[in-house]
């Protein structure tokens, strides 16, 4: 079986969090969150994982120094999800395999999902798989944009949506399992003519698909892995449900 890497994007402040911890080190169920997404990632079977740091990048490497198999890679300027991972070249170019990036701030990631992506990959090796899910209220959200034949045409974010878009209740949860050397190609052709002036991961799968490749949106997330951490009252929401889920709780240790 061809190896598999992940990269987990980590180098943002978390404004909207009003402290001054990396957003990925604040505790939900007693725990820095970026755990739980490691631990997810390495029950699906990846043997190497990389970090990418930026904002106050030695405290996140201090918290995950004890953990095996992770390399780091630093963001030294925030210019995108897409700019985070031209920032693992490197290590890109070592490697021949499946990629899945995901991002820290989702505790909610879940193994079952995951895996599914892992096996179907394994079985067709497209060039892109996304990670979708049904969203009731998708507000916010990116949404997935199926041709005639309902195969994935685009991910539309939602400042660009039209009103027939934006009734799309199929959204993108950045979960993206990518075929490396694809992958390679489409960091190479992206493009920060946005008016944020940007990279964004977010258009690899577009510029994979415009180029004939196979890129496929697969619904197979589940409602819960919507839930991410941009905000104190989201990451109590987040916390919330995790104990509903009987996740275990890390506050006593």
């Amino acid at each position: 079986m061809p190896s598999r890497m992940a990269i987990v994007l980590a180098a943002g402040k978390g404004t909207r969090m009003n402290s001054e911890i990396p957003k990925v080190l604040h505790p939900v169920c007693g725990r820095p969150m970026i755990h739980f997404v490691l631990d997810a990632i390495q029950q699906c079977g990846v043997e190497r994982t990389i970090v990418v740091v930026g904002y106050r990048a030695d405290s996140v490497r201090a918290e995950l120094s004890a953990r095996e198999n992770i390399d780091f890679t630093t963001q030294e300027q925030q210019m995108g999800t897409g700019h985070a991972v031209q920032m693992c070249r490197s290590h890109l170019d070592q490697h021949d395999g499946a990629v899945l990036i995901v991002t820290g701030d989702s505790p909610l990631i879940q193994v079952a999902s995951v895996t599914v992506l892992l096996e179907t990959y394994d079985q067709v090796e497209p060039a892109c798989i996304l990670g979708t899910a049904r969203k009731q209220n998708p507000s916010g959200l990116g949404r997935i944009q199926r041709d005639q034949n309902g195969d994935f045409a685009a991910i539309v974010e939602e400042k660009d949506t039209t009103e027939e878009q934006r009734a799309i209740t199929e959204v993108n949860l950045s979960t993206y399992l990518f075929n490396c050397a694809q992958l390679r190609f489409a960091l190479d052709h992206l493009s920060n003519d946005n008016q944020q002036g940007e990279y964004y991961i977010t258009d690899c799968p577009g510029i994979l698909k415009q180029t004939g490749n196979d890129v496929r949106a697969m619904d197979r997330l589940q409602p819960c892995e919507a839930l991410s951490i941009n905000t104190p009252q989201e990451l109590l929401l987040v916390e919330e449900e995790m104990r509903k889920m009987g996740y275990p709780d890390f506050s006593g240790d």
